[in-house]
């Protein structure tokens, strides 16, 4: 069992997979007592997800920028600053689901995507395609890697 951000309580039943093996359909059932804000289920489950419908949900792109180097000070020692170049400091996400009202974000504003971090709008973005940069994350991973 699951809980659904800003819903119920769901609970697996079954699947159905495809020729190849790939999941195509999941069954489970909900909790009616379990509704996020009234919960009287008293079912304690382990984590909540956030889920954006396919049917109502609309594709854009999305640029996860990280720091550009790997170390702190990257002039700081014998080597090149080149060798401490953060080879993931862009990953493009082409088709990303998005809430359908992300039609209509607006340049210079922040939406948070939920356990992802703050995002804008790209300055190339257009009606029919929406790029959205990563400004903050939500957790600094720069400690742990330290």
């Amino acid at each position: 069992m699951v809980r659904l951000k800003s819903a119920y309580i769901i609970k697996y039943e079954k699947h159905i997979k495809d020729e190849n093996g790939n999941v195509k359909e999941i069954y489970c059932t909900y909790l009616p007592e379990s509704k996020s804000g009234n919960d009287t289920s008293g079912i304690h489950v382990k984590g909540t997800i956030h889920w954006v419908s396919v049917k109502h949900a609309i594709q854009a792109t999305v640029n996860l920028y990280d720091r550009l180097f790997k170390v702190e000070n990257p002039d700081s020692g014998e080597e090149d600053f080149k060798e401490h170049i953060n080879p993931d400091s862009l990953r493009v996400l082409p088709s990303v689901f998005v809430e359908p009202d992300l039609k209509n974000a607006k340049q210079g504003e922040y939406y948070q995507f939920i356990r992802k971090g703050y995002f804008s709008l790209d300055k190339d973005a257009s009606p029919g395609n929406l790029i959205f940069n990563r400004a903050v994350t939500l957790k600094d991973s720069w400690s742990k890697g330290q």
